[in-house]
């Protein structure tokens, strides 16, 4: 399998999750693994073995409260 992952070995066929940021290429790269993978006779589900950061997930979610609430960060004096 080494040569079909461009130099990653996949010890014993386990991949157990990716996480990424949220970029929509990166869930598009799992989808593509899985693909690979299925090829080489691997079952391995992107959607149930994707992970998106939480910290990605959090951060725009506090960007849009702190601005509803009119709250800005310190600046440089």
């Amino acid at each position: 399998m080494k040569d079909m992952l461009g130099g990653f070995e996949l010890a014993d066929g386990h991949l157990l999750g990716i996480t990424t940021d949220n970029a929509s290429s990166n869930y598009l790269m799992t989808c593509e693994l899985q693909s690979t993978l299925e090829a080489s006779g691997i079952e391995w589900p992107a959607l149930r073995n994707y992970i998106p950061c939480m910290a990605h997930i959090i951060q725009p979610a506090l960007d849009t409260l702190m601005s509803r609430l009119s709250v800005k960060g310190r600046t440089k004096s």
